[in-house]
């Protein structure tokens, strides 16, 4: 999709400092969970743009993606003051590293990785697939829909920044199933060594390093 001006149609509030936005869906949209877009606003009479991955399960009629909200971020706190009926301007989706179907998913999740996390486990679940998530965060957003992931059958682990990775992700992998990677940096490398740990090779994960 090239670059044009969608509507917010709802802000809410996830977690802590943390807003889930929900934009009109466009014509010819076709994204899948675990992609992304370029959001742009100006800011100070600047262009500034940033790049958010999709969080929800599907993007019929509407689309979500879930932002920190840095109150010194250059971007995220417009983004959170956003209402009903602005306009922001999208481009995407971006991204080959999405959900395909795969009978089961495995999504390693650090900080604001969850959002593609929920979305990608909801909806292999909604397609009669298996799902499980390891998400690491001392604040954990999106509780809600971890709880009904869980009560839908789905394995998940929330576990705090100084917990290891190594037995959640042992356990996330005893099935098998398409590993997807979704954090910043420092929790990639600490994903990778907990799944080489667990005797699984990284080659054919899918992995999106937020800087």
């Amino acid at each position: 999709m090239d670059e044009r001006v969608l509507d917010v149609v709802a802000v809410r509030d996830v977690g802590p400092d943390t807003v889930a936005i929900d934009f009109e869906t466009p014509d010819a949209f076709d994204a899948q969970p675990g992609q992304f877009v370029k959001l742009t606003l100006t800011v100070d009479e600047e262009e500034v743009s940033r790049f958010y991955t999709i969080s929800s399960p599907t993007v019929e009629e509407t689309f979500e993606i879930t932002v920190g909200i840095d109150p010194d971020g250059e971007l995220a706190p417009q983004l959170g003051a956003l209402e009903a009926g602005d306009g922001v301007r999208i481009a995407g989706p971006f991204g080959s590293d999405y959900y395909e179907g795969e009978s089961r998913v495995v999504v390693l999740a650090g900080g604001p990785g969850v959002g593609p996390a929920v979305g990608i486990a909801e909806r292999a679940l909604d397609d009669g697939n298996e799902a499980a998530v390891v998400y690491q965060d001392d604040a954990p957003v999106h509780e809600d829909r971890l709880d009904a992931l869980r009560d839908a059958g789905a394995l998940v682990s929330v576990i705090s920044a100084n917990e290891s990775l190594v037995d959640p992700v042992a356990e996330a992998v005893e099935d098998g199933g398409q590993v997807f990677i979704y954090g910043f940096a420092d929790f990639l490398d600490a994903a990778t060594e907990a799944l080489e740990t667990a005797g699984v090779s990284t080659d054919d994960a899918k992995v999106e390093n937020f800087g």
